[in-house]
């Protein structure tokens, strides 16, 4: 796995924890993939990822895996949050 460090700073998985943090509803990997403009197979491979850091959780619901962000996945995307505004 990449250093933790750098998923942080790519555009997409900040744009991710983002989205899931402003969206409380339980959210699936295709509708995120649309709300960051990536392809789905990409989201999926960063959502397993973040996933491995323990920053979102998968809950299965039927044929569809819903996602949520984790305690530290909330507190990370308020950092990014935080950082966004800074520099705007």
């Amino acid at each position: 796995m990449k250093d933790n460090f750098d998923i942080f700073f790519r555009r997409k998985p900040a744009l991710m924890l983002v989205s899931l943090k402003r969206n409380m509803r339980m959210r699936y990997g295709s509708l995120l993939a649309k709300e960051v403009d990536c392809t789905y197979s990409h989201a999926v491979k960063i959502l397993q990822t973040l996933e491995a850091l323990k920053l979102v959780e998968f809950e299965k619901k039927g044929r569809i895996k819903l996602i949520r962000l984790t305690k530290k996945g909330k507190n990370v995307a308020d950092a990014i949050e935080n950082i966004q505004s800074l520099i705007r």
